[in-house]
């Protein structure tokens, strides 16, 4: 019997991007291609250097390529202006083999900004959108939670939010698997009448719309028991979610750490309990659920953490197989354009 052929999800990486570029990038984008047979990358940056990276590993050179890339745009640069004038740039040249069809996704560690404005203006937003937030996964109790919007759109309207609502189903239920997910805004309380302007006027929108399952509100303690499995907010709140998460995350493992070799009976415990403690704490370790997804564009772009190692660029690549396979970006596309004649 002849081999079943895999169709192949290539992915345009800016490996210029983020605090630990080239190497953790290519490394990153190296054990993606070693671990998925289906992944193949074009690493977008100056040649010389990201070449060198690559020459510390193995992997099939077929499936990594070097598309040369002789400028940078730094985080301190005006994103707009960087993104029109540095058309040579590591994020620029990436976003156009996306917008060429030469890829069909896009990951990045770099400027925030930059990626947000290059991803609108190259690669474009589907029909009807009026917004395409930025998507983490979130480690719950329960699994995961998307977190939509974190970080793109501070100033949103009501019918943003619908959109991030139904865009973020659509998500969860194609990538992660989760039929009918449960939606739910962000309030300062469970009980309809609560919330600022912009929860009050969004709330009946997203209980009267039907191509979603949706809940009520959720504060912000619930989120981490998987109260939810989408969290719709505006970009500042969800943010401010995010960054707290993380921060209180990082700062418990820190302090149990602490504990546990406090004492030589501590220590002693701590040896014990190690191989099951280790396993759960990386349950709540961010970096294995790779980058954000911005929703509702052409093609799939993912922003990873500045911070970023090589095993969230990993990871980052590794989310755009399920993005393509379950043909995310055709199927928001296909509900937008339904929510418009309805």
């Amino acid at each position: 019997m002849g081999r079943i052929m895999q169709s192949k999800v290539k992915v345009a990486v800016d490996a210029m991007g983020g605090d630990h570029s080239p190497g953790e990038i290519v490394k990153g984008a190296v054990d993606a291609v070693n671990e998925r047979g289906e992944v193949e990358v074009f690493l977008a940056g100056r040649k010389e250097a990201v070449e060198q990276e690559l020459s510390r590993y193995h992997y099939p050179e077929d499936r990594v390529h070097v598309v040369d890339a002789g400028e940078v745009i730094s985080n301190d640069e005006a994103p707009v202006f960087a993104i029109r004038t540095k058309k040579d740039s590591s994020i620029v040249v990436a976003l156009n083999l996306v917008k060429k069809g030469e890829a069909d996704a896009f990951v990045s560690a770099g400027s925030t900004g930059a990626v947000l404005v290059g991803a609108q203006l190259i690669v474009g937003r589907i029909k009807g959108v009026e917004r395409p937030p930025l998507a983490p996964l979130m480690p719950t109790l329960s699994g995961v939670s998307l977190l939509v919007d974190c970080g793109a759109n501070v100033d949103a309207r009501p019918s943003h939010l619908v959109q991030f609502a139904k865009m973020g189903s659509i998500y969860m239920e194609n990538v992660v698997g989760i039929k009918n997910p449960r939606v739910a805004i962000v309030n300062v309380g469970v009980e309809e009448e609560k919330g600022n302007m912009l929860v009050k006027e969004t709330f009946p929108l997203l209980k009267n719309c039907n191509e979603i399952n949706f809940i009520g509100s959720v504060e912000a303690r619930e989120i981490p028991h998987g109260a939810a499995d989408v969290i719709v907010t505006e970009a500042f709140v969800g943010n401010v979610i995010l960054k707290l998460y993380e921060g209180v995350a990082a700062a418990l493992m820190k302090k149990i750490k602490q504990g546990m070799t406090a004492t030589p009976l501590s220590t002693l415990g701590a040896a014990l309990v190690k191989p099951q403690l280790k396993k759960t704490l990386k349950d709540f370790d961010l970096s294995q659920y790779g980058g954000a997804p911005m929703l509702g564009l052409k093609g799939l772009v993912v922003k990873s953490h500045g911070s970023s190692k090589s095993n969230e660029i990993k990871n980052s690549i590794i989310q755009c197989i399920a993005f393509k396979e379950q043909g995310v970006s055709e199927k928001i596309a296909a509900g937008i354009a339904l929510a418009e004649t309805i």
